[in-house]
């Protein structure tokens, strides 16, 4: 049996006699290359090349106590989060910052189950939060280990960084448009809560759910009024269809549907056609993000829209200054806009 080639590594002495420099420059030119001239920079690196040296990302870490790496904290498994179109906008204003600055991305979702776990296991000079609220016990371990972090969908909490958008408003909006078109039998898709309850929602889901309510009681309704059915459902194309296939149950059935993500209302827009019911004309739904395909849906789906690439861009934005000691809990509301497309219908 052929044993396996040994290859020697080579060492930052071997590269500094080369060079004719200390191992120090040569420390400099891969770590902090703007301590020595462009010239020695690159014929340092030049010489580590042509000799096969490659530097250990671990030992760098150890000696500069940073990995050049931004985490995205998630609550969901990573199938999930790949799977929402959200996420892939969202990544996509992180990642633009990150090429601006030379930096990475790591994708921080539970481990073992335990978000919190995967949290001290990170190997980030900072992170940015979606999908938790502030008294999460990730946000304790964040503290704990002193790290930079920037809250998405957090409103204005004293000592924590946030972007969000005007939740509050973007539901009114929504749910203003359906009954103005004349709907009273309407069901609301919520993504699933901790409690299952209304009343004890929290963060994202307490802001839409107080716009809601604003606009059924300019209407002499509520979110307890028969006519107003609160369902919710795994924040996923499936999730919908499971929930529409849970609405048919009713009687009456709903005229309109208000789901609080677009990815459910796709669930929702599926399962419809499926049934033989016609949208708008039997039914009327709504959703809450403006992805991108929200407009090539058949029929095109009316819906919310939020600047999740700009939200994106924004939290990693704030998240570097703060990283480099230029910015401390700053606070970012991004508007929203009622997008009406043809999904809905008068009655």
């Amino acid at each position: 049996m052929l044993s396996k080639p040994v290859h020697r590594r080579v060492t930052i002495r071997e590269i500094a006699q080369q060079a004719g420099v200390s191992k120090t420059a040569v420390s400099f030119a891969f770590n902090m290359p703007g301590r020595l001239s462009d010239d020695t920079t690159q014929r340092i690196l030049s010489i580590a090349r042509e000799l096969g040296y490659t530097p250990n990302p671990i030992a760098r870490s150890l000696n500069t106590h940073q990995t050049n790496a931004l985490g995205l904290i998630v609550p969901q498994d990573i199938p999930d989060v790949l799977s929402n179109p959200f996420y892939a906008l969202l990544m996509r204003g992180i990642g633009q910052v990150c090429k601006a600055e030379g930096l990475s991305l790591m994708l921080v979702p539970p481990m073992r189950g335990s978000v919190v776990n995967a949290t001290y296991a990170a190997l980030i000079d900072g992170c940015i939060v979606n999908g938790l609220q502030p008294n999460d016990p990730v946000v304790g371990a964040l503290a704990q280990r002193n790290l930079p972090f920037v809250m998405i969908d957090v409103n204005g909490v004293e000592n924590i960084a946030s972007i969000t958008i005007n939740d509050n408003y973007g539901a009114r909006l929504a749910m203003e448009h359906l009954l103005a078109l004349g709907h009273r039998r309407i069901a609301i898709l919520s993504f699933e809560s901790p409690t299952g309850k209304f009343t004890d929602y929290a963060g994202t889901l307490k802001f839409r759910f107080e716009g809601i309510s604003s606009a059924l009681a300019a209407y002499g309704l509520s979110l307890n009024s028969p006519g107003v059915m609160i369902m919710e459902c795994a924040c996923s194309i499936t999730g919908g269809v499971e929930a529409f296939k849970r609405i048919q149950a009713q009687s009456p059935l709903p005229t309109a549907i208000f789901a609080l993500s677009d990815i459910i209302a796709y669930g929702v827009l599926e399962a419809a056609h499926a049934s033989g019911m016609r949208v708008p004309d039997d039914l009327s739904v709504v959703g809450f993000d403006d992805l991108e395909t929200s407009a090539l849906m058949c029929p095109a789906l009316t819906t919310v829209h939020q600047s999740i690439v700009e939200k994106g861009r924004r939290a990693a934005d704030m998240l570097v200054q703060m990283i480099q000691g230029k910015s401390h809990y700053e606070h970012v509301t991004l508007p929203v806009e009622l997008i009406i497309r043809e999904s809905t219908a008068r009655i």
